[in-house]
């Protein structure tokens, strides 16, 4: 008896080490595809995890908003946020960097960014969501990096070093992150915040 048990522990430690190998490889897909993962989940179950996150997200880049419209494709990729009630009136819009400026990159990949404009023109708040920069951690990730566009009104110069902190080896990151955040804010106000006809 006492031999068979010599022999089953190999196994058992074999097991045991498989079994972390697989929860560990496990907690990395769910974290490295975690949108995909989620709406995998069965009975909307997924869905309603996305929509939460969603909302709260828009919450920090527009945190006067009451309510947030699904997203719109047209003329630009955009959220449109409300506030006021019962009758709820346009206070601004929200976007995705990466929808508007896709070939904008930082130094290892695209920076995922969502942004709030109000109605005057000027950024309400800046969340950085995604990113692969080997330099992100002390350049993009900080809050103090988001902070900063706050209140910018988008014909600002949004120029690195000047209105913008510059960052020491991470030029590149925030170099491309300032113009993404300047150009697809410019974009979105040529397309919902000029009147019909007055654009030249």
């Amino acid at each position: 008896m006492k031999q068979l048990t010599n022999q089953a522990s190999p196994y058992r430690r074999w097991i045991a080490h498989t079994i972390g190998v697989v929860m560990v490889a496990v907690v990395f897909v769910v974290a490295a595809y975690r949108e995909q993962v989620i709406a995998l989940l069965p009975f909307g179950i997924g869905q309603g995890i996305l929509d939460r996150a969603l909302d709260d997200q828009l919450k920090k880049v527009f945190p006067n908003a009451t309510a947030f419209s699904p997203k719109q494709a047209s003329p630009v990729p955009h959220y449109i946020a409300y506030t006021g009630a019962p009758v709820p009136m346009v206070a601004g819009y929200v976007f995705w960097t990466t929808d508007l400026e896709p070939l904008e990159r930082g130094y290892d990949g695209p920076i995922k960014m969502l942004v709030g404009l109000d109605m005057n023109a000027k950024l309400t708040g800046v969340l950085v969501t995604e990113h692969h920069e080997p330099y992100g951690y002390f350049s993009v990730e900080p809050p103090r990096f988001a902070q900063q566009f706050k209140g910018k009104d988008i014909r600002d110069p949004f120029k690195v070093g000047a209105d913008i902190d510059a960052v020491s080896r991470a030029s590149i990151t925030i170099n491309s992150s300032t113009r993404a955040i300047r150009n697809s804010a410019r974009r979105v106000a040529r397309a919902l915040l000029t009147p019909q006809g007055s654009e030249k």
